[in-house]
């Protein structure tokens, strides 16, 4: 499984979180048919963990009359979905789908969501608002783009304003996800270790981007 979150069975509750393709609920019906007793049998869908600006997935076919109280389960088709309590908002909007690579096999989660990069770290930003940007990138944001090959550099600061500027290079530039990764990642990561920060912008030039990573 590759990435670019219940009731009991019998008390369903409506409400797709993580929605599915055609083409993927083709393949893993398929897959659940080759199971004994395929009709107890739901998909797992868990988050469990992170790797840089991405989120961690495990997929699996589970008896829908073992779901733990509180986890959620829905209908797809023919297809029961299940989601533990606390990967739902992490998967909630998100899509599975087949990859779109030719000859990759597996399925892909799309997630609009990113983990926050600053989650478990206990950051001492001191100097001016610059100063605290740059070294918020040193120890957190720049360690977490590296997995895609990526980095972000501050290129200025607009006091009145409180906007960040910044440009984002190596497979980042280009990249159809960059947008996404700023939004869910670095702006939230910014505004939340440093309050006199108001925005970040984005100021790089994606169209000269040489090699950008895609998920």
């Amino acid at each position: 499984m590759t990435t670019d979150t219940t009731t009991e069975a019998d008390s369903t509750q409506s409400g797709e979180v993580l929605g599915v393709t055609d083409a993927a609920l083709e393949k893993v019906l398929a897959i659940r048919a080759g199971e004994e007793g395929p009709e107890t049998l739901g998909l797992r869908v868990e988050v469990v963990g992170s790797q840089g600006v991405d989120y961690q997935y495990d997929l699996s076919l589970e008896s829908l009359s073992e779901v733990p109280e509180g986890d959620l389960v829905y209908g797809l088709g023919e297809l029961r979905v299940i989601i533990p309590a606390a990967s739902v908002e992490p998967l909630r909007g998100a899509m599975l789908d087949l990859p779109t690579t030719s000859g990759q096999g597996g399925l892909v989660i799309r997630n609009p969501n990113k983990p926050n990069p600053l989650a478990g770290l206990d950051l001492q930003l001191e100097g001016t608002v610059p100063e605290k940007v740059q070294a918020l990138f040193e120890t957190s944001v720049n360690p977490s783009l590296a997995s895609h090959g990526g980095y972000a550099t501050l290129v200025g600061f607009d006091e009145e304003k409180g906007e960040v500027f910044i440009t984002m290079g190596g497979g980042c530039q280009g990249c159809a996800m960059s947008r996404a990764t700023l939004t869910q990642g670095i702006r939230e990561a910014v505004k939340e270790a440093i309050p006199e920060v108001n925005e970040v912008v984005d100021v790089t030039d994606h169209t000269a981007g040489d090699n950008p990573y895609f998920t």
